[in-house]
């Protein structure tokens, strides 16, 4: 054979080989798949980086537990702002219509 017969023949079977790496890898990914599908592979990853993000807020949780209380009071501060700031004027006397009332009060005092 020539020179360029022979390198045909060599490429030929190397082209050959890879064909039947890719076969047999194809057809083990295909296997695996039966075994388990698609939609359960992206769940077991989903809930194992939900897993890693719970332990990590745990970790910063325990390490930082003044900073965790002060933000969860701000939290709840913040959504009771509204009947705590009713109180408040209640016991100072600035709810609704008390300055009315007491410009009331102080007119029949005077009178």
């Amino acid at each position: 054979m020539t020179d360029v017969g022979t390198r045909l023949e060599e490429d030929r079977k190397l082209r050959d080989a890879a064909l039947e790496v890719f076969s047999t890898d194809l057809r083990f990914i295909r296997e695996d798949l039966r075994a388990r599908g698609v939609g359960e592979r992206i769940a077991d990853r989903v809930g194992s980086g939900a897993m890693d993000l719970v332990d990590e807020a745990v970790d910063y949780a325990e390490a930082n537990a003044g900073r965790v209380a002060a933000a969860v009071a701000a939290v709840v501060l913040w959504f009771a702002r509204a009947p705590l700031i009713n109180g408040l004027s209640r016991i100072f006397g600035f709810d609704e219509g008390g300055e009315e009332q007491e410009t009331r009060e102080s007119r029949s005092d005077g009178d």
